[in-house]
């Protein structure tokens, strides 16, 4: 509830037991709530993780989450998990949480929850324009968050060489002037060259070079966390 409204998650803790279509894209099957819940949890237990023994954790779940706004479900997301792990962190009594985002899709949902919040820099790579139609450049936060927004967004075909050098130029530059606490990576893979919906062409070892440049930014801001 640090997330989403109380109202929003007794909609979507009503869903329980049923088969419920929350908007064009996102179903609730009789166990959707349950599980989207345990996702959150794992997000929760890999922050407290990190912080307690300044080290690096990956939790694998399902539904994904950053498209899930404060009050809303949508593409396929019930609970904003990374949204969710930040919320934590800043329980911890952190004072800055970095998110970055390179699904193909941008992140809406965490983007909106934060936009004027100064505490969490939130920065994305995404096809653009695609769905769900935000993430342009112009997007940059709100009052006191103005500036702790930054989209990347690329066109269809961007492959290793191009995301590679967007992290080189812009991404690790912004992470290493905000100076996080805990970096938090909201890992979608459908930028992938074998994505059937997205036109992106990342390769596998393109993710594993993104994803050390971040855990170096972490190495060397905030203790590896």
């Amino acid at each position: 509830c640090r997330i989403h409204s109380a109202a929003y998650v007794e909609t979507l803790m009503a869903t329980s037991g049923q088969n419920v279509r929350l908007d064009p894209d996102t179903y609730a099957s009789p166990d959707s709530e349950s599980v989207a819940r345990l996702a959150a949890g794992a997000a929760v237990l890999a922050v407290d993780h990190v912080i307690e023994n300044n080290s690096v954790a990956c939790a694998f779940v399902r539904p994904p989450g950053h498209h899930a706004e404060m009050k809303r479900a949508m593409g396929f997301c019930f609970y904003n998990n990374v949204a969710v792990a930040a919320a934590r962190a800043l329980d911890h009594g952190v004072d800055r949480v970095a998110i970055v985002d390179y699904d193909v899709h941008h992140g809406n949902g965490t983007q909106w929850i934060f936009y004027d919040d100064p505490r969490v820099l939130y920065v994305s790579t995404h096809q653009y324009p695609f769905y769900p139609g935000t993430g342009s450049a112009e997007e940059v936060g709100m009052g006191d968050g103005r500036g702790f927004t930054a989209n990347v967004p690329l066109e269809a075909g961007a492959t290793d060489a191009d995301l590679d050098l967007v992290f080189r130029r812009v991404v690790v530059p912004i992470l290493m002037a905000f100076d996080a606490d805990v970096v938090l990576l909201s890992a979608g893979f459908d930028a992938h060259f074998n994505d059937p919906l997205g036109g992106m062409r990342v390769s596998t070892s393109g993710f594993g070079t993104l994803t050390r440049r971040l855990r170096e930014v972490a190495r060397q801001c905030c203790h590896g966390r």
